[in-house]
């Protein structure tokens, strides 16, 4: 399992658009991928679960993927989080 902690920089957080792209690239990865947030989790390859977390932004999120390919599922996903824009 590996554990990333990330800094929501998209002005309107994980509202639908961004929320899309991020369930599109966990997809692709065999490792389960999840996000913590104000003590609920979700999983990333669920749009309804990641939209659910009504993350905004300045949040600090926790993405964990656990897995064959967990180290560049969680890398992959922070990285998209960190990058996204309004």
């Amino acid at each position: 399992m590996v554990s990333k902690e990330v800094l929501v920089k998209n002005g309107t957080g994980l509202h639908a658009r961004p929320a899309t792209l991020l369930v599109k690239k966990a997809s692709s990865f065999k490792s389960d991928v999840s996000i913590e947030f104000n003590g609920k989790k979700a999983n990333v390859k669920s749009l309804i679960g990641v939209l659910s977390l009504a993350i905004t932004k300045d949040s600090l999120i926790n993405v964990i993927a656990n897995g064959d390919d967990e180290a560049l599922a969680a890398e992959e996903i922070a990285k998209l989080i960190q990058n996204l824009e309004d």
